[in-house]
């Protein structure tokens, strides 16, 4: 039997479904997940928001071309009960979920880990920037609610699997 070693991350987008996977003949093929349309449910955002932010930092997973892209990230805030994320427009980050929205954040608190499968969405206005501006002061040295960069996109058609190795998972959407 041959043994292969699948490094962490590679594994990680298999199994999230954002790397191509190998079929029975050998041929390369992309995994896509449809979510359907769903009515925000301000509830289960912020069930999802309150697990990103006891883990503090979590993983969004983007794709370029055929090529995934995982960077970790902080900001997780509700909105008009919606979940949102912040960065910046010259970021490569922002540019790959224009061209593609579908993306996927993961999350792990020792014990547990969380999936969001999402499509995110700007949302230009100021009053939705300066929200997130001021839930994290941090970022405010850097962004400004009427600058040409800042930007925060909110996840819709989500749905949030929470599992551990000793529950079954938990599925919600919002």
């Amino acid at each position: 039997m041959k043994k292969y070693l699948i490094p962490t991350l590679a594994a990680a987008l298999l199994i999230a479904g954002c790397a191509p996977k190998q079929n029975e003949d050998k041929t390369t093929e992309t995994q896509t997940t449809m979510i359907e349309q769903t009515t925000p449910n301000p509830e289960n955002a912020a069930i999802a928001q309150q697990f990103l932010k006891q883990c503090g930092t979590y993983y969004l997973a983007t794709v370029e071309g055929d090529q995934p892209r995982v960077r970790p990230f902080g900001t997780a805030e509700i909105f008009e009960g919606k979940l949102y994320i912040q960065t910046g427009k010259v970021k490569n980050v922002y540019k790959q979920l224009v061209a593609n929205p579908k993306a996927e954040i993961c999350a792990f608190n020792g014990t547990e880990w969380i999936r969001i499968q999402c499509e995110l969405i700007p949302d230009e206005r100021i009053e939705a920037k300066q929200d997130m501006l001021d839930k994290n002061p941090s970022l405010q040295g850097m962004y400004k609610a009427d600058d040409d960069n800042t930007i925060v996109l909110f996840c819709r058609n989500a749905t949030a699997t929470i599992s551990s190795f000793t529950a079954p998972a938990k599925v919600i959407k919002f």
